[in-house]
């Protein structure tokens, strides 16, 4: 949304055919990574899997793309592939090394493939980092509280932690919202009403 916001065309390949469907409704353009390939000129994985670009997706890209994986360790861009298809290697500058292709096409991988935001910037701002300590800790209370209650297996957060630590957040952003009536929180309580 912010590089479409800064005025760039952003394509949105996905797996899953819900995400697929929101990004197309959002307005993206949505398609298979083979046919972006060929288009893109800056690509970013964020899927937490493994090979997501590999040796097919490098030979399509254009002269001059540059990958980053924003999404998890350095497994989402296949650099044993490109490897296998480059005759040259240099770093151009700090975290950013250029793989020239048998073709003579360069591709230009962003922190060696890792985390981007971690490897080659200073890693997430502190307004976004103090929301995720207070959902952990707000989460670990509620552990201490109500673990003996829970049975063996992976929760979400609590809505009404996420909710606090939105209103705390926004609060010290000096962000005002509205509140439901008494009226309103009856009426999206209830079936009867307006049936």
């Amino acid at each position: 949304m912010r590089a479409r916001g800064m005025g760039a065309k952003v394509i949105v390949c996905e797996v899953d055919p819900l995400k697929a469907l929101e990004a197309a409704m959002d307005g993206f353009w949505v398609m298979p990574l083979k046919e972006a390939c060929p288009r893109g000129d800056i690509f970013v994985t964020s899927t937490g899997n493994k090979s997501v670009i590999r040796k097919e997706h490098f030979l399509l890209m254009k002269d001059g793309a540059v990958l980053a994986n924003s999404g998890h360790f350095n497994v989402e861009i296949d650099l044993d592939d490109l490897n296998e298809i480059v005759i040259k290697k240099r770093k151009t500058r700090e975290n950013v090394e250029e793989f020239q292709l048998k073709d003579g096409k360069r591709i230009n991988v962003l922190a060696e493939g890792r985390l981007v935001n971690l490897s080659a910037a200073e890693g997430h701002p502190s307004m976004v980092m103090d929301m995720s300590f207070a959902n952990q800790a707000l989460c670990c209370e509620y552990l201490v509280k109500e673990g003996k209650n829970l049975k063996r297996k992976v929760y979400g957060v609590p809505e009404d932690i996420d909710k606090e630590v939105a209103r705390l957040k926004l609060e010290s952003m000096n962000i005002q919202i509205d509140e439901l009536t008494e009226e309103q929180k009856k009426y999206l309580s209830s079936w009867q009403i307006g049936t």
